[in-house]
């Protein structure tokens, strides 16, 4: 299948990439001189469709030996040889994926077969799905769409080119829901039952982690991916944590939008509306509305007529590090997303308890170094807007005049992107106390009267601490 009307766009995108990469144009000219035939392969060739910003190139060459590919590829740069046994190569001055047409056994260490003789159909049949399943010809400037992929991009449909080969791989099932959130794209009847019954043992927890990292990162609507394992009947087998939200009720006077499976969902959607510093910060409150509410699976009960769940942010966080365990491998954002799903009730409770600036410096030395009140204020706001009654969708405008006076305090008390730095240490207090537990303690009052005192006099508060020791207050 050649381009029709979709060409000039697209030959003007590969233009552009090839410009920036005038290398890559050398390359392939040099293989196609040989004898070879290098095709645009995978999600480069989805994205060039899309209109969206091609990350990674991978060119597949049919036709050639892997030595040959590494010997032309040698006169350009250095070889990175890791690789080499699975058919793909690159050279240090690019970040191009060079591949051969490859066929894989079943397994978890599947064994791996390099076919340069292989046609480009074959190949492109063992692909997961049929948008994936395209190539272009970088020679002729061809389009190849053996099983239909543009006009299922075009219907927003997921299909796989091949049955049997999409599920000897179960890592393919976690492709799926990624994609479905990345694209809001909808599987067909076979897809759906494919992963409806699909064994899924056997995947690494780092791949699976990475699937879901790209659904956090790269999703509007992140949801879907979720609902869709609900869908198909799944989700409690795999989040039994998140299949415990379905059903639980809350009281609908603060949240008309349902159970807390949907508010849980939408929160996530309006997570990812939000602006991040980086990707570093939006996946830890991404993780963190996903884990805020799971405790009210255990701590929901109707007290004098209303639903409610007491007690529910530190329910959580015990069955957050069950659900984190399951879809991360990042153990270093753990600690800061089940910091944030402890604390996410404090904004509302501080505004409406009017609490002062000393209990601003208080929460945020509880939760630094690596959270601070502006992170819990954005988990705050999508908190707030996941109570859409109609469901699906998070809500686009709300009051958030509480979240919005939350951080007004926050940072009118200077601590807002990190804790009110103490002026006494312990070295302030060796001339009087050796090192200790009663050091300690002095240090710790010494904070505290700082912050509750608002007390910026290194020496006024040094004094205080002294009078409390020599009383006999602090021992």
């Amino acid at each position: 299948m050649k381009f029709t009307k979709f060409n000039a766009k697209i030959q003007s995108s590969l233009s552009t990439i090839f410009n920036k990469y005038p290398l890559v144009r050398t390359i392939i000219h040099k293989i196609h001189e040989i004898g070879g035939t290098p095709y645009l392969v995978g999600g480069a060739v989805r994205d060039l469709i899309l209109d969206v910003y091609v990350k990674d190139l991978d060119i597949e060459i049919h036709g050639l030996p892997l030595e040959t590919v590494e010997k032309v590829l040698s006169d350009f740069g250095s070889v990175d040889m890791v690789g080499k046994s699975f058919g793909v190569l690159r050279i240090s001055a690019l970040d191009v994926d060079w591949s051969l047409p490859r066929a894989d056994s079943v397994g978890r260490k599947p064994i791996v077969t390099i076919d340069p003789a292989m046609d480009i159909i074959k190949a492109l049949r063992r692909r997961d799905l049929t948008m994936n399943a395209m190539a272009i010809n970088l020679i002729t400037k061809e389009l190849v769409d053996p099983f239909d992929g543009l006009n299922d991009m075009q219907a927003k449909r997921l299909r796989t080119p091949d049955c049997q080969f999409f599920i000897e791989d179960p890592l393919r099932f976690y492709r799926v829901m990624q994609f479905i959130a990345r694209f809001e794209m909808n599987p067909d009847l076979e897809l759906n039952e494919l992963c409806i019954h699909m064994n899924l043992r056997g995947v690494s927890q780092e791949r699976i982690s990475g699937e879901f990292e790209k659904m956090f990162l790269k999703s509007v609507r992140p949801s879907l991916g979720f609902r869709w394992i609900a869908y198909i009947g799944r989700l409690q087998e795999l989040l039994p944590e998140l299949g415990d939200l379905v059903g639980v009720a809350q009281d609908p006077g603060w949240h008309p939008e349902g159970d807390v499976f949907e508010h849980t969902m939408q929160v996530i959607d309006a997570a990812a509306q939000l602006t991040y510093k980086d990707s570093r910060e939006k996946l830890v409150i991404m993780l963190a509305a996903l884990c805020h509410d799971l405790g009210k699976a255990t701590k929901t009960e109707m007290i004098n007529g209303h639903l409610k769940s007491i007690g529910h942010a530190h329910a959580s966080v015990e069955i957050a590090k069950r659900l984190l365990s399951r879809i991360t491998i990042k153990k270093e954002l753990t600690s800061l997303v089940l910091t944030l799903v402890e604390n996410h009730s404090q904004p509302l409770i501080f505004i409406s308890e009017n609490a002062g600036p000393a209990a601003y410096k208080r929460l945020a030395k509880k939760i630094a170094p690596d959270v601070t009140l502006e992170m819990l204020a954005l988990l705050a706001r999508a908190d707030r807007r996941g109570r859409n009654p109609q469901k699906g969708f998070p809500l686009e405008v709300h009051d958030e005049t509480d979240v919005d006076l939350f951080l007004e305090r926050a940072r009118k008390a200077f601590v807002s992107l990190q804790a009110e730095l103490p002026i006494l240490y312990g070295r302030d207090f060796l001339a009087i106390v050796s090192p200790g537990p009663v050091l300690g303690k002095l240090v710790d009052r010494a904070y505290a009267l700082q912050i509750d005192q608002s007390i910026h006099d290194k020496d006024m508060l040094k004094k205080l601490v002294l009078e409390e020791y020599k009383a006999g207050i602090i021992k």
